[in-house]
């Protein structure tokens, strides 16, 4: 069941309520007792993944990435000047001799 954010138009009074989806939104403010409370948007909770199947580098900083982008990116370059660079690889028509 999830827990929802209300506030009351008339006093301002915000508070949360866990209530099943299903259930209908109240209108009955707790503090002042006017039916004028509305449902708002709530920021929610943040999802949290457990148990297996779920792994904590699934969630590195932002500078770790960043990090990681930049040795991935050392590696092809240097992968790139051992091979040749851009050189095309010589097709099979072309390594054929015309006699």
């Amino acid at each position: 069941m999830p827990t929802y954010d209300y506030k009351c138009k008339k006093c301002d009074h915000t508070w949360e309520l866990f209530q099943a989806i299903t259930a209908k939104p109240i209108k009955k403010c707790p503090e002042c007792g006017k039916q004028s409370a509305v449902r708002v948007i709530g920021p929610g909770a943040g999802i949290i993944f457990k148990g297996t199947g779920f792994y904590q580098t699934d969630y590195r900083s932002d500078s770790y990435k960043k990090g990681a982008e930049a040795a991935k990116n050392a590696t092809e370059s240097t992968t790139k000047s051992d091979s040749g660079g851009d050189k095309k690889p010589a097709t099979s028509s072309e390594s054929k001799s015309s006699d």
